[in-house]
């Protein structure tokens, strides 16, 4: 997720930008109000509210004039005043300094999640076939022989459904978002057993050997020696390969 951070003290933005870089988040750093409304839009912008050259309630609203991105006020200021316009102006959450990236990233997602259904929403599209009538665009992901139905939260082999538990759906579900890509162990735990998770990391290798033996075949998650995982479709070399691990998360 690209993210917009509006913040004029390097010694907060430093620190929070390297934070968020560590959970897989892409930071562009503006100093003041004007350099954050001249930005390129991004994913989720972080807000704070003491600027030098104008008010961060200003920043908000002007961003809100024009544009539907989610907005966490980041501030000093504890009033009830402060946070109440700042939601009224639009923004979807407020977060007050002192806090932990483990917390932000949490309300980040949080945030990510109320705003994206509207965003995600397939686009009709009009069907000569159908008389002109709109057509709902499908919301299937298709990886090889793979397809996997986010809104429906099923996911079919060779046209063969696969029963998940809710766990081994969204560790594909996010090792899919971008095939071919690996994921350190630590992203996957903070995307699908969220940031506060202190519990055994096992539980990732016993989720992926699950995962492996539904799938039919090992290859389809790659094990990365001490990075982590990805999710692509096997080759026949790979298959022969993967089969002869340990299918509790054996590094190849």
């Amino acid at each position: 997720m690209r993210v917009l951070l509006i913040e004029d003290d390097d010694r907060v933005a430093g620190p929070l930008a390297e934070g968020l870089s560590r959970f897989g988040f892409t930071i562009e750093h503006a100093r003041t109000g004007a350099e954050g409304l001249a930005a390129a839009e991004a994913e989720m912008v972080l807000l704070d509210l003491g600027l030098p050259d104008m008010d961060g309630i200003d920043v908000c609203r002007l961003l809100r004039l024009r544009s539907q991105v989610p907005i966490i006020m980041i501030s000093a200021r504890n009033d009830e005043v402060d946070r109440v316009l700042g939601l009224e102006l639009g923004a979807d959450d407020y977060l007050s300094k002192p806090f932990g990236v483990r917390e932000l990233v949490a309300r980040i997602r949080a945030v990510f999640r109320r705003t994206r259904p509207a965003a995600a929403e397939p686009v009709a599209v009009l069907s000569a076939a159908g008389g002109g009538h709109p057509v709902p665009v499908a919301h299937v992901q298709r990886i090889g022989p793979l397809s996997i139905d986010r809104r429906g939260r099923q996911v079919h082999l060779r046209r063969r459904s696969i029963a998940l538990s809710p766990k081994e759906f969204d560790l594909l579900a996010h090792l899919a978002d971008d095939p071919g890509a690996v994921r350190t162990r630590q992203q996957i735990l903070d995307a699908v057993w969220e940031p506060d998770y202190f519990g055994p990391t096992k539980t990732l290798d016993v989720h992926v050997a699950a995962l492996r033996r539904k799938l039919g075949d090992p290859a389809w998650i790659d094990n990365i020696r001490g990075v982590g995982f990805r999710l692509m479709p096997p080759t026949a070399g790979a298959s022969t390969r993967r089969a002869e691990e340990n299918d509790e998360g054996g590094d190849r």
